[in-house]
C-alpha cells in the first residue's frame, strides 16, 4: 500500500493513452462537456519576452490530448471552450500566464495541487514527479523537459512524455481533496488556487522591474534612482519588442549604467564591455534617462530595516513558525518573511496572511503584535 492507502493505478489510463488533436473543432464539444480538467502546457521563452505557446495538454476522466496551438485555426470557440471546465494544475501559474497572454481568457475555477500538497505538509514547491511519486509510487520521465515544443512534427516520445504531466492530475486532485476536507482545509487550497485568476498577476508592470534586478538590492540614492527607470525603459522596451529582456541591456551594463551615471554618450562608450550597437541604438535615450532620474530630489530610496525593526520580524517569524507547526505546514507556506518584513516596515497588511484564512488562523495575532 502506498503513503495514503491508494492502489498505484489511479485511473483506466496508462503512460501512452492520449489523442494528439490539430483540429480544434473534433474536441471542443468534449471539452464543453467536462466538467472538471487536468491542465498543463509547453512553451518556449528563450528568445521572447512572452512564452510562445506550443502544446496544451488536456485529460477528462476518460481522454488524454495533445493539443497543437501553433495550426492555424479560428480559436475564439476553442479558448471559450477550453475555459469552462474548473482546471487542475500542479503549480499553475506558469500555464495560467501563457495561456492568458497568448488567447486573454482564464478558466473561472482553477485547484492547484502544488498548493494543496504543500497545505497537507508535503514539502512546499514541491515538483509534479516528486508528488506523484510520493502518492501512486510512479516515476515519471523527466528526459524532455528542455525539449524545442516549437518543433514540427512532434516526436511520439515527447509527447508521451507531455500526456504523462495530466495523466495523474485528477487522480491527484481526488486524493489531496479527501484529505483536505478531513482536515479542514478545503477551502484553504479552493482560496489559495483562485489567487492565480487575478489578471493582475500577469501585468508585466515595468514600473516594478527593478525588483527583478540582480544586484540592484543594496542601491540607494542616486544609484537606485538611476537603476530603477533604467529597468523600467528596459522592461517597456522588452514588451514592446517581445525579446528577452537581457537582449535589450545586460543586468551588468545596467547596472554600469546606474554606477557611472554617464552624462553623454561619448561615456557610455569607454565602459569597458558596454555593447557599441547597444550605444548607436538608444546611447541618447539612456543618457537622458540617467540624466533625469540622477537630478529626482522627490525620490526617496527604499531604507533597509534598522535594529528595531529587525526583532519584530524575528518575533512574528517565531509566532508564524509556532503555529505552522502546530498545523503541520512549513512556515513559508503560512507567512513569508517578506511578507513580515513589509508588514513591520511600511505596515502593509493587504498581503495574504492578514486576508482569509490566514488571517484567521494567524493574521489577526501578528496584527496585535504589531
Amino acid at each position: 500500500m502506498l503513503p495514503f492507502g491508494l492502489p498505484s493505478s489511479p485511473s483506466r489510463f496508462t503512460m501512452s493513452d492520449y489523442q494528439f488533436v490539430d483540429d480544434y473543432y473534433d474536441v471542443i464539444e468534449t471539452l464543453r462537456d467536462t466538467g472538471t480538467a487536468g491542465i498543463d502546457t509547453e512553451f518556449l521563452r528563450e528568445k521572447t519576452y512572452f512564452s510562445q505557446l506550443c502544446l496544451i495538454q488536456f485529460s477528462s476522466r476518460d481522454v488524454i490530448y495533445c493539443i497543437d496551438p501553433l495550426r492555424p485555426h479560428d480559436y475564439a470557440d476553442f479558448w471559450d471552450a477550453l475555459c469552462t471546465p474548473r482546471w487542475v494544475v500542479h503549480s499553475g501559474r506558469q500555464d495560467t500566464e501563457v495561456i492568458f497572454q497568448t488567447a486573454g481568457r482564464l478558466p473561472e475555477r482553477l485547484f492547484d495541487t502544488q498548493i494543496a500538497a504543500g497545505l497537507l505538509g508535503m514539502a512546499p514547491q514541491m515538483g509534479y514527479a516528486n508528488l506523484v511519486e510520493a502518492l501512486f509510487d510512479v516515476q515519471l520521465p523527466k528526459s524532455h523537459t528542455r525539449a524545442d515544443w516549437s518543433r514540427r512534427p512532434l516526436p511520439e516520445e515527447w509527447l508521451r512524455y507531455a500526456a504523462d504531466d495530466v495523466t495523474y492530475l485528477l487522480p491527484t486532485l481526488d486524493l489531496l481533496t479527501e484529505k483536505l476536507d478531513k482536515a479542514g482545509r478545503l477551502d484553504w487550497a479552493d482560496e489559495d488556487s483562485a489567487l492565480l485568476l487575478d489578471e493582475d498577476l500577469y501585468d508585466p508592470k515595468p514600473e516594478d522591474a527593478i525588483h527583478r534586478l540582480k544586484g540592484a538590492r543594496n542601491f540607494r540614492g542616486r544609484r537606485r534612482a538611476v537603476a530603477t527607470a533604467l529597468a523600467e525603459w528596459r522592461e517597456t522596451e522588452a514588451v514592446r519588442r517581445n525579446r528577452p529582456r537581457q537582449w535589450i541591456v545586460r543586468d551588468n551594463n545596467l547596472l554600469d549604467m546606474a554606477v557611472r551615471r554617464p552624462t553623454r554618450v561619448s561615456e557610455l562608450r569607454r565602459i569597458d564591455g558596454f555593447p557599441g550597437k547597444l550605444v548607436d541604438r538608444a546611447g541618447e535615450r539612456l543618457v537622458a534617462i540617467i540624466r533625469d532620474a540622477g537630478q529626482d530630489e522627490h525620490y526617496e530610496p527604499p531604507q533597509p530595516p534598522d535594529e528595531a525593526q529587525k526583532r519584530v520580524v524575528a518575533q512574528l517569524q517565531d509566532l508564524v513558525s509556532k503555529r505552522a507547526k502546530e498545523l503541520g505546514i512549513a512556515a513559508e507556506v503560512l507567512a513569508p518573511r517578506k511578507e513580515l518584513s513589509a508588514a513591520v516596515m511600511f505596515g502593509t497588511r493587504d498581503s495574504r496572511v492578514f486576508t482569509g484564512w490566514r488571517n484567521d488562523v494567524v493574521g489577526a495575532d501578528l496584527t496585535a503584535r504589531l
